[in-house]
């Protein structure tokens, strides 16, 4: 399991607050061989609505050296998440 980012409690905490249910944390996808963990999965009750609305949320601190490696990481991590997303 990868390190949890420097801020992920104060996003979860946020998420909480905002009355997200917190269902997955790692959220753990496997897609042809390939397994990938997002790091929070959540969902939030639309009453009005009567559905589901789900999220998943990678959190990222950029604090690195360089900030253009951390979002070309970042950028290549999200093409990949919402890939499998799409996939499953």
């Amino acid at each position: 399991m990868a390190a949890k980012d420097l801020f992920h409690a104060a996003v979860r905490r946020a998420l909480e607050k905002e009355e997200w249910m917190i269902t997955n944390d790692p959220l753990k996808i496997e897609i042809g061989g390939a397994k990938l963990e997002i790091d929070l999965g959540a969902e939030q009750i639309l009453v009005a609505e009567r559905a589901n609305e789900k999220i998943a949320v990678e959190i990222k601190s950029f604090l690195g050296d360089s900030p253009i490696t951390d979002y070309h990481a970042a950028l290549g991590q999200f093409l990949n998440y919402r890939l499998a997303l799409e996939l499953t």
